[in-house]
C-alpha cells in the first residue's frame, strides 16, 4: 500500500501549526483587543485623566475657598486688633461704640461658646448612640423606618422655633432642676451661682439642652448608618461563640462604628458652636463676667456677632467682630483636627 505524497503534505506544512479541537477555519489566531485593554485603551486613559483632573479641581476649590475665607477674616481683623486697648484673649469687655477707644476681648465669648456646646454634646451623644442602636439592632423593621424618619425630621425644625420653645416652654420646667443642682452641688464650679438669675431660665444650662436637641438628629443619623454597615460576618462570628445581643453590640457594632460616631459627634458640635438665633433668644445678657458656671448668661461668638450686625458701618468696630469670628473659625478647625486624631484619621463604613 502506497501513500500519496500530495495528500500527506496537504495536512501539514512547515509554516502552520496543527489545528486544535474545536477550531474552525473562520477563527483568527490574533488576540482580541478590548477598548479598555492596553493595546486599545487610549480613550479609557483619557477619560480617567479627565476624571482625575475634575476631582483634583474640586478638592482644590474647597481648600482654596477655606484659605481665602481665613485670609479675608485675618486681613479685616488685624487693624482692629492693633487698636484694641485691652487684652484680646483675657478681657471680659466688649465695647466697640467708640472707634477711637476700642476695648474688646473674647474671654466670656469663648467660655459661653465652649461650655454650652460641650454640655450639649455630653447630653446628645449617649442619647443619639442609644437611638441608633435601638433602630439598627433591636427595633422591628415596621417600627424602625417611621421612627428614623421622625428623628430625621427634627433637623428640619428652624432654629428660631427651637429658641422660642426653649425660652417659653422648656425653661420653666428646668427651673426646679437648676435650683436643685445649685443648692446641692453649688460647691462645684459648674453648678455655682451664675451671673444671671436662674428664675428666668436664660442660662447656659437651658441653652445647652436646646442645643442637644438640635444636634441629636445629626449624631443619630450618622451613627445609624455606620452601625447598619457592620459586617455580617463579625456579628455571626460573635453569635457562634454564644454571645448575647448586648455582647454582640459591645464586641462588634460599637468598635466598628467608633470612628463614625466620633465623626457624627463632631458634625453636631460644629452645629452647636455656630448656632446663633436659638442661643440669642435664650441666653440672658449680663454686665458681670462669667465664672464657668452652667448658670451663667452672656453671648456666644455667633450670637454676639449677630446681635451687632446692624452696627457694621465703621471699619474698626466691624473688625472687632470679625476678629471674634476668626477665633470661632480657628476653634472649629481645632475641634475637627482633634476628632480626626481620636478617630485614627478614618471613618469606618
Amino acid at each position: 500500500m502506497t501513500v500519496n505524497p500530495e495528500v500527506a503534505s496537504a495536512g501539514s506544512s512547515t509554516g502552520a501549526s496543527p489545528r486544535k479541537a474545536g477550531d474552525t477555519a473562520s477563527m483568527s489566531s490574533e488576540p482580541n483587543k478590548s477598548p479598555l485593554s492596553p493595546q486599545g485603551g487610549g480613550h479609557g486613559r483619557r477619560a480617567e485623566q479627565v476624571f482625575k483632573s475634575l476631582a483634583v479641581a474640586a478638592a482644590a476649590i474647597i481648600v482654596g475657598s477655606i484659605a481665602l475665607i481665613a485670609l479675608f477674616l485675618l486681613i479685616r481683623a488685624v487693624p482692629s486688633l492693633g487698636a484694641d486697648q485691652v487684652n484680646f484673649f483675657t478681657s471680659t469687655e466688649f465695647n466697640t461704640g467708640d472707634a477711637d477707644n476700642l476695648r474688646f476681648g473674647i474671654r466670656d465669648l469663648f467660655m459661653v461658646t465652649v461650655l454650652s456646646s460641650a454640655f450639649a454634646l455630653i447630653i446628645a451623644v449617649p442619647i443619639g448612640v442609644g437611638i441608633a442602636l435601638f433602630l439598627t439592632r433591636y427595633a422591628p423593621k415596621q417600627l424602625a423606618r417611621p421612627f428614623s424618619m421622625l428623628t430625621d425630621l427634627l433637623a428640619a425644625v428652624p432654629s428660631i422655633v427651637y429658641g422660642l420653645w426653649g425660652l417659653l416652654v422648656l425653661a420653666p420646667y428646668l427651673k426646679p432642676i437648676q435650683h436643685f443642682l445649685n443648692d446641692n452641688l453649688g460647691w462645684f464650679f459648674l453648678f455655682a451661682d451664675g451671673n444671671v438669675s436662674i428664675a428666668g431660665g436664660g442660662t447656659i444650662f437651658t441653652a445647652g439642652i436646646v442645643l442637644a436637641v438640635m444636634i441629636l438628629p445629626i449624631i443619630t443619623s450618622v451613627a445609624r448608618e455606620v452601625f447598619a454597615l457592620t459586617p455580617a460576618a463579625h456579628i455571626e462570628a460573635a453569635q457562634a461563640l454564644g454571645a448575647t445581643k448586648w455582647e454582640v453590640v459591645r464586641m462588634t457594632v460599637l468598635p466598628y462604628g467608633r470612628s463614625g460616631v466620633i465623626a457624627g459627634s463632631m458634625l453636631g458640635l460644629g452645629r452647636a458652636l455656630g448656632e446663633t438665633i436659638a442661643v440669642l433668644l435664650i441666653l440672658k445678657t449680663s454686665a458681670d463676667a462669667g465664672g464657668w458656671s452652667l448658670f451663667d448668661g452672656g453671648f456666644t461668638f455667633a450670637s454676639k456677632i449677630a446681635s451687632a450686625a446692624a452696627e457694621f458701618s465703621a471699619p474698626l468696630p466691624t473688625g472687632a467682630y470679625i476678629a471674634a469670628g476668626f477665633v470661632l473659625f480657628v476653634l472649629t478647625f481645632v475641634v475637627n483636627a482633634l476628632a480626626r486624631f481620636v478617630a485614627g484619621g478614618k471613618v469606618n463604613g
